[in-house]
């Protein structure tokens, strides 16, 4: 795969913003990852920590003394797989606030957690059934965890947003200032093309559009633009379609935007609130402490560092403005050679010294704009 994409990259250098490369790395590290059931039992821990004592999501326990490369023992769980509508109705699942909940925990792994469950297909999840009123998801098999940077968080949230008060400016725009457009895109023509794409689709009921669609349809106008492939988006594409398929699934008439503006809503402005500015300044006092008696000594070595700067930059310019001096000197004796040699030629008085001069003019000019270049 790798050599293909090489040479599908030399052949067509467009294919760039395709990221092949980089696509098929980020494939490799989760196989082999996958393959060191130490690092699918750590994943297990982690998302077993983030949902202590949740009422949405179990996640079995580890039993680490009986677990290493090549075996993972956990606790054994008892539920029925999600797949199982028939079972499940049986027993008098709430189906609504089942696939509701799948929602929030999907939700919540991302914008909350940043490490979210990537392989959240219908054999890795079961239902608990003890509470059929109050259903818990169970999630097997952390072997494919995603995570997302600040950024990449922070635009998608407002990207769906944008979405669901249709405001497809700002989705342009978003793209643009994220990087994942070039800069140099015209704004009205990509607004236009994601209007063209989306209207037709919000003419329908919310609870008869897909979100994943959506934002595939949005990707796909977008590589029109020249959007490079984001390769740490892509498991979070995957994943989003399996919660909504099933979703979907469970509950037909999930109406997957309600449910999630809400989060979405009070996770932007809990990223804006002072709370959180306070707390960010907070985890920085330390930081910053450390560095307080070594600034004015950081203050004095840079100002220095300034002074030697500018006085190379004058020695710089001084240097150049001389070298100009010297360059047009030559220029100007290279002239006056020629001229002489044209007057000598002209006269038809010594042929043979009006070449030497002539020689001596152009080797004058030559050297001029040697120094000028």
């Amino acid at each position: 795969m790798y050599r293909l994409a090489y040479i599908i990259q030399k052949i067509q250098p467009s294919t760039r913003r395709l990221k092949l490369l980089e696509v098929i790395n980020e494939c490799k590290k989760i196989l082999l990852n996958e393959l060191d059931l130490r690092r699918e039992a750590d994943n297990t821990i982690q998302l077993r920590r983030n949902f202590k004592n949740s009422d949405e999501l179990y996640v079995p326990e580890i039993i680490t003394e009986y677990s290493n490369k090549t075996v993972m023992v956990s606790e054994r769980i008892y539920g029925i797989p999600v797949s199982n509508i028939k079972e499940l109705k049986k027993h008098g699942i709430n189906m609504k606030l089942l696939a509701e909940r799948g929602v929030n925990v999907f939700f919540t792994q991302v914008f909350r957690d940043n490490f979210f469950h990537a392989d959240m297909h219908s054999g890795n999840i079961f239902v608990h059934i003890e509470h059929p009123e109050d259903p818990t998801w169970i999630g097997l098999d952390c072997g494919i965890m995603g995570r997302l940077n600040n950024e990449d968080k922070k635009y998608l949230a407002e990207i769906f947003l944008a979405f669901f008060n249709n405001d497809y400016r700002k989705v342009a725009k978003l793209h643009i200032d994220s990087g994942w457009v070039p800069y140099e895109t015209n704004i009205n023509e990509f607004e236009l093309a994601i209007r063209i794409v989306c209207e037709p689709i919000f003419a329908k009921p919310f609870c008869d559009i897909s979100f994943a669609q959506v934002l595939l349809h949005l990707f796909n106008t977008a590589t029109l633009f020249n959007m490079q492939v984001q390769p740490q988006l892509i498991l979070l594409q995957k994943t989003l379609l399996y919660i909504e398929g099933l979703g979907k699934q469970l509950y037909p008439q999930l109406d997957l935007w309600k449910t999630a503006k809400p989060f979405l809503e009070e996770w932007v402005m809990n990223q804006i609130s002072p709370k959180t500015l306070i707390n960010e300044i907070k985890e920085r006092v330390p930081f910053w402490v450390e560095k307080l008696p070594k600034l004015p000594e950081l203050l004095f070595y840079n100002l220095e560092k300034s002074r030697e700067i500018n006085q190379n930059i004058d020695k710089f310019f001084k240097e150049k403005h001389k070298e100009k001096m010297v360059g047009n000197l030559f220029f100007s004796i290279g002239s006056v050679f020629i001229i002489c040699s044209a007057i000598l030629i002209n006269n038809e008085q010594e042929p043979k010294l009006s070449l030497i001069i002539f020689g001596l003019g152009i080797a004058f000019w030559f050297l001029s704009w040697r120094i000028y270049r």
